[in-house]
């Protein structure tokens, strides 16, 4: 799919309710402060990136391998900077970015605990990392048998995965939380969504958040 289809799945009615959910939980996750200066690993065409710094007031970078995508990206939003690199070889120094965030890109990455120590390294305060749920509706719709469609490929975390990568890191205050619990985005979905506790991990989006361990507003 070439970026500017992608892109444009987040104007559909099921796109728009579907990148809406995950947005609002990642803001939860994060809680961007204005002024601060946030780092968007494997941002794509920056739908996310450019939300974040047009409704946070932050200072916001997006990083992705694909130049395609963030040339998109650039096209589209004039108030951020794009970066072409690698996100197991972020080219930042440490404790860069008062906040790194990533949304179901660490899933589509060989080796992404690499990706996922890396964000911990430039990450100053707080991150929040979304990725594809394996206990969920759409994992057992896309994502058996090595996935179709968009999801052919992806590696599908769970909780206990996450929890043991990041015991080796210098991180304190895990949170996990999940959203979108049914994808059709249906008025069944809609109702779901409205009324399942984001601590129930079984939607298709999750979440993984914390600090970093003795930040100067770290009770650690």
């Amino acid at each position: 799919m070439n970026p500017a289809d992608y892109d444009a799945w987040y104007d559909s009615e099921r796109g728009r309710w579907i990148g809406e959910t995950e947005y609002r939980l990642l803001l939860n996750a994060l809680a961007p402060r204005a002024g601060e200066r946030l780092l968007d690993v494997g941002c794509g065409t920056g739908w996310f990136t450019r939300r974040l710094a047009h409704d946070r007031s932050v200072s916001v970078t997006g990083l992705d391998v694909n130049a395609n995508s963030l040339k998109f990206a650039g096209q589209h939003d004039v108030a951020s900077s794009y970066v072409q690199a690698d996100a197991r070889r972020l080219p930042f120094a440490d404790n860069a970015f008062d906040c790194v965030c990533s949304i179901t890109a660490l899933c589509f990455i060989d080796n992404w605990s690499l990706a996922l120590g890396e964000i911990v390294r430039v990450t100053r305060k707080r991150f929040a990392i979304g990725l594809l749920n394996r206990h969920s509706v759409l994992w057992l719709e896309k994502g058996r048998r090595g996935g179709t469609g968009a999801y052919r490929g992806a590696h599908w975390h769970t909780a206990a995965e996450l929890r043991r990568a990041l015991e080796a890191l210098p991180v304190s205050r895990i949170e996990l939380t999940s959203a979108v619990f049914l994808p059709s985005g249906s008025t069944m979905a809609r109702w779901l969504e409205s009324t399942a506790p984001n601590n129930f991990l079984q939607g298709a989006f999750l979440i993984v958040a914390g600090e970093k361990r003795g930040h100067a507003d770290s009770p650690d």
